[in-house]
């Protein structure tokens, strides 16, 4: 053994020493915010200096602004009416100098939308151009840049804008500050990644929907519909790699899912041939060890647009026979025939079966490294803790009245908001389950993680949209809490995690 390789290794033994003893956060609900209505409340940032929540209304195209000084006692929020520039916000974010940085989609969608600064009294400060249907933003590299997922959802074949990312470069003088907007046309792409409508270029199909700062410079872009994830150099505001991310075999054993919404109630076992494009909504890093990690949350979503529907069930399009001698067996309702699947992928040679089967979202969550490789998945977790936790709402839709089984055969619990913080010396994420309503708590040890607790909400908030951790230094609590956006109830829910 070399005096590096010891040193190394005495180092780490040394670190792992100083580890408190391994020990759960507990989550528990401190308030909710008036009911809004669908839509009233879909992401939120917080203010630790005002001790404010901003939050997006895309209903009444507003941002609402919330005390959250006292978050056991929340009020109706202020509103800020955004219809001057635009048709509606999608994202916000606020620096640590308080500024508030909100996304609005323009009308059409294809066209361009912005970035509107304010301040934390809800002045408006500046506009800044960005793509077609910016979807979600953040601030990066210490406040210094502003990072923008510009979606370019198409309305048809023929109004399919390319998606891109804004990176405006802020100066203290905001009207000095630069703008760039970058796609994906020349982009190097490995591994598996798809094109959700065939014959269409990749630069065109793909739609940035988050992303994440991770480190030296880069941040992590998800490409949801494709499957992949962008490796962005924030500096230079360019792309420098797409990475598919393949497929999920739930043929196996730890990858099993419930499949039917006709199978009379909880049945989570393997399927031989069916898999599981993993389609990342949000993203979160962290660091170990002085690497970035990134968690995402695989919710999945399927192309809808005049001239490329993809969305269809087994039992509807039909299985190959060749590729599938069961086919008949498979086709049932109470096996896959009710899952929803991809017809343009599942089916290459377009003869009008499927010759293999991609389910939408992996009903997980996963950890990816620097240059986005897959590295870890939870499999199976979600959905087994939700019917162990509460079986009597095991895949509910997110409105009320629920109904048992009802997601099964559509993504499941999908996993849509993701975030990750520290408590206690510890790394967790939180993931948001938008159907069920649970939200998850993990430990992050290096590329692994470890389940330690669930909190559901309903029926008082549906829909959980976005989460987004507050430090134990900024909560107003002097403990460490999570924002829960919901989008079917427009609630704001405030989370204690207590070590």
């Amino acid at each position: 053994m070399t005096k590096r390789l010891l040193l190394a290794l005495l180092t780490c033994a040394s670190l792992l020493a100083l580890a408190p003893a391994a020990g759960a956060v507990e989550l528990t609900k401190l308030g909710s915010t008036p009911a809004q209505g669908e839509a009233q409340a879909e992401i939120a940032a917080y203010d630790p200096a005002t001790e404010q929540a901003f939050v997006t209304n895309a209903e009444d195209n507003t941002l609402d602004i919330y005390d959250f000084s006292d978050p056991t006692a929340l009020g109706d929020p202020v509103a800020i009416d955004l219809s001057p520039y635009g048709a509606g916000p999608n994202s916000v974010d606020v620096s640590k100098d308080g500024l508030v940085a909100v996304a609005v989609e323009a009308d059409p969608i294809t066209a361009a939308g912005s970035v509107e600064i304010f301040d934390t009294d809800g002045n408006h400060l500046r506009s800044f151009p960005a793509g077609s249907l910016p979807d979600m933003l953040t601030f990066a590299e210490h406040d210094r840049y502003l990072l923008v997922a510009n979606e370019g959802e198409a309305l048809s074949s023929d109004d399919d804008p390319q998606g891109s990312v804004t990176v405006i470069k802020l100066n203290k003088k905001l009207s000095k500050s630069t703008v760039r907007t970058t796609g994906l046309a020349g982009v190097p792409r490995v591994g598996e990644y798809r094109i959700a409508c065939p014959g269409t270029p990749f630069a065109q199909d793909a739609e940035p929907e988050y992303i994440s700062e991770g480190g030296f410079g880069t941040a992590l872009v998800t490409l949801q519909e494709t499957n992949a994830v962008g490796v962005l150099d924030i500096e230079r505001g360019r792309f420098v790699l797409v990475r598919g991310l393949g497929y999920k075999d739930h043929g196996k054993a730890r990858n099993a899912l419930d499949p039917s919404d006709d199978d009379g109630g909880i049945n989570i076992n393997p399927w031989d041939g069916l898999e599981g494009m993993y389609q990342p909504d949000a993203i979160a890093s962290y660091t170990w060890f002085g690497l970035p990690y990134y968690v995402t949350a695989n919710e999945g979503d399927a192309r809808e647009r005049d001239g490329c529907e993809e969305e269809d069930r087994v039992g509807d399009v039909g299985l190959d026979p060749a590729a599938f001698p069961n086919a008949e067996e498979l086709e049932d309702d109470a096996a896959l025939g009710r899952l929803n699947v991809s017809t343009t992928t599942g089916d290459p040679d377009g003869d009008g079966d499927l010759d293999r089967i991609f389910s939408f979202g992996a009903r997980s969550f996963s950890i990816l490294g620097p240059l986005g490789g897959l590295l870890w998945d939870s499999g199976s977790q979600l959905e087994r803790i939700a019917a162990a936790e509460e079986p009597e709402r095991f895949n509910f839709s997110n409105e009320e009245p629920g109904e048992l089984d009802e997601r099964s055969d559509s993504k499941g619990p999908e996993p849509e908001g993701i975030d990750v913080g520290t408590v206690g010396f510890r790394t967790y994420a939180f993931v948001a389950s938008e159907r069920q309503g649970g939200i998850y708590a993990y430990r992050l040890q290096g590329p692994a993680a470890s389940f330690e607790d669930y909190l559901n909400a309903r029926p008082e908030d549906l829909g959980p949209e976005g989460v987004r951790f507050v430090s134990r230094s900024d909560s107003p609590t002097g403990r460490a809490m999570l924002l829960v956006t919901n989008e079917i109830s427009g609630t704001v829910t405030a989370i204690d995690v207590a070590p």
